[in-house]
């Protein structure tokens, strides 16, 4: 099959990440993949150095003209047979395209948050989309309500993690804490994410203060993004000396390995986190709200607990009850793991994703 993918964010988050997994992944299965990205946007150099055509496309309302005549040069060439799209501005015109040249769309939502109600909704996600795949249940049916296409032509297909990828040798580990002056003895809580305000990080800062007697406790945010009001916010609660910012890290897995207590306190927009997955992978005992899709891999008192969002009071003592029952953190690991292998490797998400093709082309 022959399939179109397009973008209309510039940025390079989850989404973008999620766009060239699964390109990668269909490669592999014999699909034949091109790629329309907004002029800009990372996702270009990225998917061309993975060896992708990607054409730089302005998805802008004002370049709508030149911006169709390009997609209907781009599905003539490449005998498109499927256009997914990803944004609202590319779900409009590519969506507009693909009616025109008769083509099968798919809409992918990868955040949790509501979509705009009325004629937008009805026509982004009923009018120009064949089926909408999500990243979690629990948006499906507002939308389907919101746009008045049937819940059975929507499905919740989280990102999933490739396990040979996701890997922390004993030793990678082990150096990690040293680099960072982490003791063998240290307990350590952490939150990986692109930092934004809406991932609970304040929440995560305001546990740590609730906690600060417990001298074995130190704590750990992995990650880029708008680091500086929290890293102020540190220095206001006297945090310096337990809590760690790592910044961007290329590769996460040994810092995620290093942590004894993974926790991700988001409020708002999660679909299901990578982090999230990542670190119910690596075997870690989970605290979250059930934000989004956190709720689909923090099963409350199975691999983790859920704690209600803006709550660092509850924060606090789960993490404190994890802190003095180490064999309750190592069961809630061990189940995590065994979650992720059965519900959410990248594996799972291909076979789900080609089914949808199977059932709409």
């Amino acid at each position: 099959m022959n399939i179109l993918h397009l973008e209309a964010s510039p940025g390079w988050g989850g989404q973008e990440m999620r766009i060239l997994l699964e390109a990668e992944g269909m490669r592999t299965r014999g699909h034949d993949i091109v790629l329309g990205v907004m002029k800009g946007g990372r996702l270009i150099e990225e998917a061309r150095k993975k060896g992708f055509i990607v054409y730089e496309l302005n998805f802008k309302r004002i370049a709508w003209p030149i911006c169709l005549l390009q997609l209907f040069y781009i599905m003539y060439k490449h005998g498109i047979d499927l256009v997914n799209t990803h944004s609202s501005l590319d779900s409009w015109i590519g969506g507009i395209a693909a009616r025109l040249a008769r083509k099968t769309i798919i809409r992918t939502r990868h955040l949790s948050t509501p979509v705009r109600a009325g004629l937008n909704s009805r026509i982004v996600y009923g009018a120009l989309a064949d089926f909408v795949i999500t990243t979690c249940s629990a948006i499906m049916t507002p939308i389907s309500r919101q746009s008045g296409k049937a819940l059975p032509y929507f499905r919740s297909i989280p990102t999933g993690i490739d396990p040979s990828r996701v890997q922390a040798s004993d030793d990678e580990i082990l150096a990690f804490r040293k680099q960072w002056g982490l003791k063998e003895s240290d307990f350590v809580i952490g939150t990986a994410c692109f930092m934004r305000s809406w991932k609970g990080i304040d929440d995560f800062l305001e546990a740590a203060d609730r906690l600060r007697g417990i001298v074995r406790l130190k704590w750990m945010v992995i990650g880029g993004g708008h680091s500086e009001r929290f890293i102020q916010r540190a220095k206001e609660l006297q945090l310096d000396s337990i809590v760690q910012f790592t910044g961007h890290l290329e590769r996460p897995f040994p810092a995620i390995g290093a942590l004894n207590v993974f926790a991700l306190l988001s409020t708002a927009n999660e679909g299901v986190s990578q982090a999230i997955l990542q670190a119910a992978f690596l075997g870690k005992p989970l605290i979250a709200t059930a934000t989004g899709g956190l709720g689909e891999i923090c099963l409350d008192g199975e691999t983790g607990f859920q704690v209600p969002p803006f709550a660092p009071s509850a924060v606090a003592a789960r993490i404190t009850e994890l802190y003095e029952n180490h064999t309750l953190g190592e069961r809630f690991g061990k189940a995590a793991h065994a979650l992720v292998l059965r519900k959410f490797t990248l594996q799972h998400m291909l076979n789900l994703t080609e089914e949808i093709y199977a059932q709409i082309c």
